[in-house]
């Protein structure tokens, strides 16, 4: 349910409202628009008599929610949210583009690739510290160290870090080093993870799980959210389908989908989608095309020695010639990618 407020209403009558609501069990989530405030209403396991609330002063109208998903719909909020990652914006009119190695190997490596994805117009460094591998003898990631060494070179380079948080064994780890937290495919099911990292109070980068559907993302967004944590990331990473001439499947389509039905933010990594990078470049220009808010790219400079995920990662070079494809192409759909800016 939500509760719409007039145009104008004051911060009082809106601090009525939410007390009127959670005097009766329910939890208030209000979320502030350009012209008026509205109040989402969770936490009711039956149906909400709207009359309980319409007659309260400074409220417009009270609206049924009919998604699964609340908080995370647009019937709560209309207007597109922007993530802030520090001074970065994540859902604006420029594309953010986040790049770096799948893994953080060594201090050396990563401020290379760093100052390389940098050069080229990346805005945010990802690297993997914990590592969620099929198979338990592949490189599982340098864990601490590996958070300390994309610290030390996001202070360094000036790009905000987002890596993932395998499990809340780690979380308050990730989240003392990291300015995004990243929860991968693999946990987005992950209900205890979720909730914790929605008490973080850090923006969050949640993936589409490979065998998810649209709206169990949204509802895995809705778990965070539920917590108090509004600042998310969604992900399109690619989904498993029977198709064999890549790595997964990109659903560009789901891109257009989140964004008719929700007021977040999505992505997409072509890189695992792809697990090649000959196919990297087209499918970041098809999720541009369809219009994501943003590009997440693997970028190695030995890929042929890269601890893991090296076939799908871009050279330097090829992320420089990608920038600038991606550069002329969101002109083409109301969108900008900044040039690079190097200290």
């Amino acid at each position: 349910m939500l509760v719409v407020m007039r145009m104008g209403a004051s911060g009082e009558e809106i601090e009525d409202v939410v007390r009127q609501i959670e005097s009766r069990g329910l939890k208030a989530n209000p979320i502030p628009g350009t012209q008026r405030t509205a109040i989402g209403i969770t936490g009711n396991l039956g149906v909400v008599e709207p009359g309980l609330f319409e007659s309260l002063t400074g409220v417009l109208e009270v609206i049924q929610v009919s998604h699964p998903y609340k908080l995370v719909s647009r019937e709560f909020k209309s207007d597109d949210t922007v993530v802030r990652v520090g001074d970065l914006g994540i859902g604006g009119t420029d594309l953010v583009v986040i790049a770096g190695p799948c893994s953080v190997e060594s201090l050396e490596q990563t401020q290379r690739i760093a100052r390389a994805v940098k050069a080229g117009g990346a805005q945010m460094l990802r690297g993997g510290a914990y590592k969620p591998r099929t198979s338990p003898y592949s490189f599982q990631g340098l864990g601490l160290e590996g958070l300390q060494i994309l610290r030390q070179v996001s202070d360094e380079t000036g790009l905000p870090v987002v890596t993932e948080a395998l499990d809340i064994d780690v979380l308050d780890q990730v989240c003392e080093y990291a300015d995004m937290i990243q929860i991968g495919a693999r946990n987005m099911q992950n209900y205890t993870l979720l909730r914790r990292v929605g008490r973080s109070g850090k923006p969050v980068l949640l993936k589409r799980g490979m065998n998810a559907t649209v709206t169990e993302l949204l509802l895995a967004a809705e778990y965070i959210m539920d917590e108090g944590n509004s600042e998310i990331v969604l992900c399109e990473r690619g989904i498993r389908t029977f198709a064999d001439h890549t790595r997964n499947t990109l659903d560009v389509s789901a891109i257009p989908a989140v964004q008719k039905i929700s007021h977040l933010p999505i992505i997409a990594d072509p890189s695992h989608a792809a697990g090649n990078r000959e196919k990297v470049p087209p499918l970041s220009r098809a999720a541009v095309a369809v219009g994501a808010d943003g590009l997440m790219i693997e970028v190695h400079d030995h890929p042929e020695e890269a601890l893991s995920d090296g076939s799908q990662a871009l050279h330097p070079q090829q992320f420089s010639e990608l920038m600038g494809e991606m550069r002329r192409l969101a002109a083409t759909v109301d969108r900008r990618i900044p040039d690079p800016v190097n200290h």
